[in-house]
């Protein structure tokens, strides 16, 4: 689980740095209405994306389900068919209402506007690059999406000068940079797609006898009979971890409206410390993705929780250890930001086992549970950051994050150990699901169908969170020996 979280990691690394940190660099010698501007477009294109997450979340867990077991092609095209339907119902609003949704940040907002006219028209570029990852990652791979984006970060480093000094496009010309590099980056995937992907036993390899790498079979992004149910179930399974993101992007809103009461300098020292922070709360989401990727694919990944409890006390460690060098260069005054770190191990320890929790119960269906379990975290989190901090004043705010991810993670702990009604099928038989064959029961049907993936046992998931049986050979009809899909 170690060694496909390592890449995750280093992708989501890249891609914050890409999108955010360096176009700041670059556009930070054309003055602070320019910083401002890119800034209030990068948060955004966040909530955009949280909206469209739902969708390469849910491919890459119905794609590690049926993988070996039963046809790719119909998740692919429908996740195809899905990223056509929300890139048009995010992005061209978004393009149309630039200039209101920049007013909603900035007071001098034409700068802002003019970046979103662009960085907003190139989501559905943004969001083809998350799917062309998300199918990959549900082959077991996820070396090739690091890969992508380092090659786009590299990009954007290159472009970044050209366009906003050599070209004079000023913040404009930094979101330019970022859609082209992205775009180069997305042909330079799709290819690896078709090579990637297995052929299906009668559909032929993605993209057909053309080539084309958004075609899955014969029929390209034609809809076919059952596409909407399955477009539904790629919804069901991934809309939990859009819920997931977007409350966290919200509560944390609310949380800069609490501390800025406290005055700039405290402000101050909460976002230099959030930035430090960042670094080390990423090992956790790629925990949590190598697990759903594991579970879905019901292969044997040790035990998420406690690698996720024992992340959260390494980052703890290490934040203390070097927050007073680090934070000062977000930060004239370090005080602050340093006593923000020092108060975070109660709760980056909840937190890391929360999130890489989050993981199993995705890949298993119980991803609503999850959910609910984040937000009545948060149910307790905003009203006792309020009483503590009349009482504590700032560091009332960091006891409610530390009482809120404790919350939340013995919920979730209680979501995963229960099966409870409603939840996916379960296999009596742990060999016959790793080899592919019918299951006992009344629901063995849904492993040969295809219809729906069977998930790890209840058995399993008591257990600290881990299956305790690997994946078996897959069948000839749907794996070619030739073309192994956790290739480079």
């Amino acid at each position: 689980m170690i060694r496909r979280a390592l890449p995750v990691y280093i992708e989501l690394l890249t891609a914050v740095v890409a999108v955010g940190v360096i176009d700041l660099l670059w556009v930070a010698g054309l003055g602070e209405p320019a910083i401002a501007a890119v800034t209030v477009s990068t948060t955004v294109e966040y909530l955009a994306y949280g909206l469209f997450l739902a969708v390469p979340t849910g491919v890459t867990v119905l794609i590690g389900r049926r993988d070996g077991r039963a046809p790719l092609s119909p998740v692919i095209r429908t996740g195809w068919l899905l990223w056509a339907v929300f890139a048009i119902a995010i992005a061209v609003p978004g393009v149309l209402l630039r200039e209101p949704l920049a007013a909603l940040f900035a007071g001098d907002y034409e700068l802002t506007a003019g970046f979103l006219l662009v960085s907003l028209g190139g989501l559905p570029v943004y969001f083809a690059q998350t799917i062309a990852d998300g199918i990959v990652k549900g082959l077991g791979n996820t070396r090739v999406p690091m890969r992508n984006a380092l090659v786009c970060s590299a990009l954007v480093v290159t472009l970044d000068p050209l366009f906003i000094y050599g070209l004079d496009l000023g913040v404009q010309g930094a979101a330019l940079a970022t859609v082209i590099a992205r775009t180069v980056t997305l042909a330079i995937s799709l290819r690896t797609l078709v090579r990637l992907t297995p052929r299906d036993s009668g559909d032929g390899r993605l993209g057909g006898e053309g080539g084309d790498p958004l075609a899955a079979g014969g029929g390209g992004l034609l809809a076919r009979e059952g596409d909407g149910l399955l477009a539904g179930e790629v919804l069901r399974t991934g809309l939990p971890m859009s819920g997931d993101f977007l409350a966290r992007a919200l509560v944390g809103m609310a949380l800069v409206g609490i501390v800025a009461g406290f005055g700039t300098a405290e402000l101050a020292g909460y976002g230099g410390g959030q930035k430090v922070m960042l670094a080390g709360v990423m090992v956790f989401y790629a925990l949590r993705q190598a697990a759903m990727i594991g579970v879905a694919r019901f292969e044997a990944t040790g035990s998420p929780l406690w690698m996720g409890l024992g992340a959260g006390a390494v980052v703890a460690v290490v934040l203390n250890v070097v927050a007073v060098p680090v934070a000062g260069l977000f930060a004239a005054d370090v005080g602050p930001a340093v006593s923000f770190l020092r108060w975070m191990p109660l709760y980056l320890v909840p937190f890391g086992g929360l999130i890489a929790v989050g993981g199993v119960l995705q890949a298993t269906g119980r991803g609503s549970r999850l959910l609910a379990a984040t937000l009545a975290g948060f149910a307790v989190q905003l009203p006792l950051a309020y009483a503590l901090s009349a009482w504590l004043g700032v560091t009332g705010v960091w006891l409610s994050m530390a009482a809120g991810a404790a919350i939340s993670l013995g919920l979730a702990i209680g979501a995963g150990a229960t099966a409870g009604p409603g939840a996916p099928a379960v296999a009596s038989d742990a060999s016959a699901v790793a080899s592919g064959a019918p299951a006992a029961g009344p629901k063995a049907s849904v492993v040969t169908s295809g219809a729906q993936a069977v998930s790890p046992g209840v058995g399993s998931v008591r257990r600290g969170f881990a299956p305790r049986y690997a994946r078996g050979p897959a069948p000839r009809s749907t794996r070619t020996a030739a073309d192994p899909p956790s290739g480079p």
